[in-house]
């Protein structure tokens, strides 16, 4: 009754960190009193355990004939101790010894992760359960070697944090005579020489003005990806339902669409679950490979796309039945697919530490930046733009063709983003807030471009029911 009314009080305490400290301690002496009551002697080995909303506590006690192959191990939910109660017990008269072992559910609202004092200004979070492992009625409390907690993550691991092993000294956590033995993302193994009241508390830094901008960034990137990906599907349904049109040619436009839709997909899911894929570096590897493969096919198929706007300009009209039958479905999937897939199997075989950076992209200090093949659709970008000026010189004034040569210029400047030109940015964004915002909106809108020119101003799509 007494240990489930200090529930009340861990709710009811106030700010005043004080009175936080003062109610603190005296539910941890109130709960050691009340549970050293149920140590009785025993010639060899007994336990005692139960659990309460509020607190968890396991009891050993090991007699003058208790035999014992192991160091004993206590657990609770989220924490476990490994105790050397033999070894203690030897250095008793009575050749006996017993530990309690306390896990308390909401003790941090009392005993404030803020308690612990440091030099650096930093976030200070409690990262484990507040436990107690205490040695009661016994006479020498001196270890016979350190004691060694595990204690699981209550809270989302965050890989740039500094953690520390802590226990309560009357007002404040200190770290004295506590170490970190072992860490991972799940628990965290620590070690102290004495007994005492333990936390995990991990320490990160404030969030600086240029952390808050890079967050506004990330959210605006996803709310782009978001839009980019809706207009990617728009697209490719409108491709596909007019892709029986003897005069619309949508095999590099769908096969575009869909390469990527899946890697601005994919890039979103695992942006989104990096910390969860991070700790996995064959996975994280595999996925920057996939995410390479993806972004080269849809660079080549836009190199086909503007292989069949350059011969679109350079004639100043759609394409001939004759050319079209040159670049066959099956000849341009091969192109399409075969090509970006030999780029990363030779990427993957001349240096696979290439592929798993931190944000499970390529790694940009490998080199592997100018495995993109972007730069040759802008080459082929300027050329049309050469073509497209000599072409209009030779024309006359006349109304129609002046229509039609508006039309063209407008689709060859927009179709710069279709191709992938805006990637170039990417080399220079480094440092600089308002370049990264261009990218990001040029590259995400890719599919609301694609949308925009191929669907909502494509004559023969917006006819195609009349066929």
């Amino acid at each position: 009754m007494v240990l489930n009314a200090s529930e009340k009080v861990l709710v009811s305490s106030s700010a005043d960190p004080n009175k936080l400290v003062s109610d603190g301690n005296r539910v941890l002496k109130a709960s050691e009193k009340l549970v050293s009551m149920l140590v009785k002697p025993t010639d060899t080995y007994a336990n005692v355990s139960f659990s309460l909303d509020t607190v968890e506590v396991q009891i050993f006690i090991v007699g003058p004939n208790a035999t014992l192959d192991k160091i004993p191990r206590l657990n609770t939910t989220n924490s476990s101790v490994d105790i050397d109660l033999i070894g203690i017990a030897k250095n008793n008269d009575d050749r006996s010894a017993a530990v309690a072992f306390m896990s308390y559910n909401t003790m941090e609202n009392l005993l404030k992760p803020d308690f612990f004092n440091t030099s650096d200004d930093t976030i200070k979070t409690m990262m484990s359960t507040v436990i107690s492992a205490t040695l009661l009625k016994t006479t020498n409390t001196k270890l016979t070697k350190p004691v060694n907690f595990t204690l699981k993550h209550i809270r989302e691991f965050e890989p740039d944090g500094s953690l520390s092993c802590v226990y309560w000294n009357i007002s404040e956590w200190i770290v004295d005579g506590c170490s970190v033995l072992e860490t991972n993302s799940s628990y965290t193994v620590c070690s102290c020489v004495h007994l005492s009241t333990f936390a995990l508390i991990m320490q990160t830094s404030r969030p600086s003005e240029s952390d808050s901008m890079q967050e506004l960034l990330d959210l605006f990137n996803l709310v782009c990806v978001i839009v980019g990906l809706v207009f990617f599907s728009l697209a490719l349904l409108t491709f596909t339902l007019c892709q029986w049109s003897p005069r619309v040619n949508n095999v590099a436009r769908i096969n575009l669409c869909l390469s990527l839709l899946l890697a601005h997909l994919l890039f979103l899911l695992t942006q989104q679950f990096l910390s969860l894929i991070r700790p996995h570096q064959v996975l994280c590897a595999v996925i920057s490979g996939v995410l390479h493969f993806l972004f080269l096919s849809g660079f080549v198929w836009m190199f086909i796309e503007a292989v069949l706007l350059f011969i679109c300009v350079k004639n100043l009209s759609q394409i001939s039945s004759k050319k079209r039958e040159v670049l066959r479905s099956g000849f341009l999937c091969v192109i399409g697919y075969t090509v970006p897939l030999v780029v990363v199997a030779v990427s993957a075989g001349v240096d696979p530490k290439g592929y798993g950076s931190e944000m499970c992209w390529i790694k940009i200090d490998e080199g592997f930046i100018w495995s993109f093949l972007g730069p040759s659709n802008t080459i082929l970008f300027i050329k049309i733009i050469i073509n497209l000026n000599s072409t209009l010189k030779k024309l006359n004034a006349e109304v129609s063709q002046m229509k039609q040569t508006k039309i063209m210029v407008f689709k060859t400047l927009a179709q710069f983003v279709v191709l992938g030109c805006s990637w170039i940015l990417g080399f220079f964004t480094k440092g600089r807030k308002e370049l990264e915002i261009i990218f990001v909106i040029l590259n995400s809108q890719q599919g609301t471009f694609i949308f925009l020119i191929y669907c909502v101003l494509n004559n023969e799509v917006r006819h195609f029911p009349s066929y």
